[in-house]
């Protein structure tokens, strides 16, 4: 146990003059306490300065771990005359399967399942893309898009984690890359499901004058993802993450919610609008899709609980074991999330009966059925009720009665 309190107040890691009264240790130097779980632990160094020598070197030194748990290396100095002293060197740290922290080595198998997983899925997409290319959407050249991203990310991800598992030093080209597509991948994913839940292509041929609107909100989102990745993935290998980063992940955080929120009220009308126009086939798929996306929040939102509730507990990495899993999930639920589009919306030769051809037509007979019947006297003084499509039917009626008389004609 490092550090100590005086009168239960804050605690401290150097001896303080109150705790030096108490008698509990020696002013200006390190608090700690054997470790009764695990003998011989805390270890300590120490490095002298001999007469006015400005540099004191600590010589090199093995440790042996024995026992499988978090372990933890601090450079402290107490002598209040060392005050502006500057520490250089590095540690190197090697678990028995490779340089890997602990916590971060099973999300190189994880990985290595992802990619298997998402050329299992562009297997089945591609097949589909291929066999009816003549019948393919814009939308289902941007989930292509979305898949050849995926499987690049998952693929780079698992060789930067191999090679710094080798070498035991992050492959700084590699990371950037992994993150740079996987930063694509979600901003693209977003505004897909964005302007999918605005009935684009279905209901409506364009955005109009949301197009700038919907870019604007996928740039930003972008920029402050990548920035965040970056800082998080480039940056040294941290257990115990600084306060500086979380107003990184606020900026993220708030886009998210942006885009969810104008998700659900985009998909609300598009369903308002479909139920109205009948349009059942396009209906069914929109409600499919509504539910996945519904469930895919709920569990967004409870699983961002319980990262708080491990987060908040687990200020020691005393669960180190099972930290991977946190990043892992958000991986595995986008990519639950994008088998479902996947199967929504793969290419068929029933594509075409998606597009916006069928509602446009439906749109000239909601205009026309909204025109009110004119009043037309006639000369024996009856009114008449007239409409396009009464005229229509009377020009069929006609040529229908016209065709009959013919062939009774031709019978005589």
């Amino acid at each position: 146990m490092i550090g100590g309190s005086a009168y239960g107040g804050q605690k401290a890691i150097c001896c303080t003059s109150d705790l030096a009264k108490l008698g509990a240790c020696a002013e200006g130097s390190v608090i700690y306490r054997p470790s009764q779980v695990n003998p011989g632990w805390p270890q300590l160094f120490v490095a002298s300065f001999d007469g006015s020598d400005l540099i004191a070197t600590l010589p090199s030194r093995t440790i042996p771990v024995k026992k499988t748990g978090m372990y933890n290396m601090y450079f402290i100095h107490c002598d209040p005359a060392l005050a502006g002293l500057e520490i250089d060197g590095k540690t190197i740290w090697k678990n028995p399967t490779g340089y890997l922290p602990g916590r971060m080595a099973p999300l190189k198998n994880f990985f290595g399942l992802m990619s298997f997983a998402f050329v299992i899925l562009g297997i089945y997409w591609f097949y589909q893309y291929m066999k009816f290319w003549r019948e393919v959407l814009p939308l289902q050249n941007c989930i292509t898009l979305v898949i050849t991203l995926g499987m690049l990310e998952m693929a780079l991800w698992y060789f930067e984690y191999a090679e710094f598992n080798e070498t035991g030093v992050r492959a700084k080209a590699i990371t950037f890359w992994a993150v740079t597509f996987g930063t694509i991948k979600r901003t693209v994913a977003r505004l897909i499901i964005l302007i999918v839940s605005m009935g684009y292509g279905v209901v409506r041929p364009t955005l109009g004058g949301l197009t700038s609107k919907v870019v604007m909100l996928g740039g930003t989102f972008f920029v402050a993802t990548e920035i965040l990745e970056l800082v998080e993935n480039l940056g040294t290998v941290n257990d115990l993450s600084g306060k500086a980063r979380l107003f990184l992940v606020y900026p993220v955080a708030i886009l998210d919610a942006s885009f969810i929120v104008w998700i659900f009220i985009s998909l609300a009308k598009t369903l308002s609008q479909l139920q109205a126009r009948r349009l059942m086939a396009k209906l069914d798929i929109y409600r499919k899709f509504t539910i996945a996306l519904a469930i895919t929040v709920l569990v967004s939102i409870g699983w961002i609980g319980y990262e708080i509730y491990f987060k908040s507990t687990d200020v020691f990495n005393e669960r180190w074991q099972y930290a991977w899993i946190i990043p892992a999930f958000w991986h595995a639920l986008s990519f639950s999330l994008l088998c479902v589009i996947s199967y929504l919306w793969a290419p068929s030769q029933s594509s075409m009966r998606f597009t916006n051809d069928a509602s446009e037509k439906f749109d000239r007979e909601d205009s026309l059925s909204l025109i009110r019947p004119r009043p037309i006297v006639s000369n024996n003084g009856w009114s008449v009720a007239s409409s396009t499509d009464a005229k229509a039917k009377k020009n069929t009626d006609s040529v229908t009665s016209f065709d009959e008389d013919d062939e009774e004609n031709k019978r005589e």
